[in-house]
């Protein structure tokens, strides 16, 4: 299996980063970080118009029929522009929950919408601290939803959200419409991760999954959404790294560039070292999806891409000195969002813990 990218694929990264590049406006983010249950209307216009919005959902549904990779391409260029909406991870897993389900008439519900831009999804799995819990304190019975998931990504918009629930001590996982769903905005240091707290009350909600199958088909659409953040953790390191060899080589200190210094240049080094390592994890566990390697190769990604994103934000504003702290450098876009796109989908413990599972299994077999 080789994990290099095909002229097709290449061809798609350089247009969506062509797209994205004419089109970002960072007077526009810094706004939107001031505002609660707003998000990029521009980024998304540009994404159902290039038909990103239905990248990886099957023809017979409307949308495009590509695979991971591609999706994690358009990923890592919105990674580069600090894009402000969560949907390419959220409909996606809710798009990958709808696929795996046996519920035929909710895919025909909600998938052609997601493909054209036209409805938005939510993955509601995590209580607390606990990223997929063994027994969800929000209820499935007689068919309706009761309970609250906390802090959920794309919360404020979505139109539906897949949620993992009980329903007489065993998880289920359910699709519910949430037009008529309380929902509680919260206000973050990334706002524009549309977080909010969903309150159900008699709900009514669908089936998808039950017992074993829907813990499984849980962590097939965690290591999926995975896969994508990672992507745009990526994107985000790699223009962070770049943002900080640029401004190295034309500051200058005591008559010469302060890259000339070791401790700033083998920084930016280090800083190439984790993004390459970061991508090379990203394109294989996307090359993996469906395969048994996959949950592995996810959280590998994962582990790698955040690890950079987070080491990039750091370095770059260091290298900035205290132009970096400022509103109207906009570096601190970029640390929050590496701040706010570790905490989704699970902590690195989660999928460290996960990774060593996964390989113990290997040792085991």
């Amino acid at each position: 299996m080789s994990i290099l990218l095909t002229d097709e694929q290449e061809a798609i990264s350089r247009e969506a980063r062509r797209v994205l590049d004419a089109r970002f406006d960072k007077a526009r983010l810094l706004d939107l970080l001031l505002l609660s249950g707003e998000y990029d209307q521009t980024f998304w216009h540009s994404a159902c118009e290039q038909g990103w919005a239905g990248m990886a959902i099957p023809e017979a549904f409307g949308g495009l029929g590509l695979g991971l990779t591609e999706l994690g391409l358009v990923a890592e260029a919105a990674g580069r522009v600090s894009a402000g909406v969560p949907f390419l991870s959220t409909n996606d897993g809710a798009a990958t929950a709808l696929l795996d389900g046996a519920h035929d008439g909710v895919k025909a519900q909600w998938l052609p919408r997601l493909a054209a831009g036209e409805a938005l999804g939510a993955v509601a799995f995590s209580e607390g601290n606990d990223v997929l819990p063994h027994a969800p304190a929000v209820t499935f019975d007689g068919d309706v939803l009761s309970g609250t998931k906390n802090g959920v990504a794309a919360g404020c918009f979505a139109h539906f959200a897949v949620v993992l629930a009980s329903r007489a001590g065993e998880p289920v996982l359910v699709v519910a419409d949430l037009n008529s769903v309380t929902r509680r905005t919260i206000q973050s240091y990334d706002n524009s991760r549309g977080y909010a707290d969903l309150m159900f009350a008699g709900t009514p909600a669908v089936l998808l999954a039950e017992g074993d199958t829907a813990r499984a088909t849980a962590r097939n659409v965690l290591a999926r959404m995975a896969v994508v953040i990672a992507h745009e953790q990526v994107g985000g390191a790699e223009w962070l790294m770049l943002a900080a060899r640029d401004y190295a080589i034309t500051r200058k200190a005591f008559g010469q560039p302060i890259g000339a210094f070791q401790s700033v240049k083998h920084r930016i080094a280090e800083l190439y070292a984790l993004v390459e390592i970061g991508r090379a994890n990203c394109q294989l566990a996307a090359a993996q999806s469906g395969q048994p390697g996959f949950p592995a190769a996810a959280a590998s990604a994962r582990i790698s891409a955040t690890e950079a994103y987070d080491v990039a934000a750091r370095d770059c504003v260091q290298v900035h000195g205290g132009i970096g702290v400022t509103w109207e450098s906009g570096l601190h876009l970029h640390m929050r969002r590496a701040r706010s796109l570790a905490a989704e989908v699970g902590n690195l413990f989660f999928w460290e813990d996960l990774l060593v599972d996964e390989l113990s299994k290997g040792v085991a077999a």
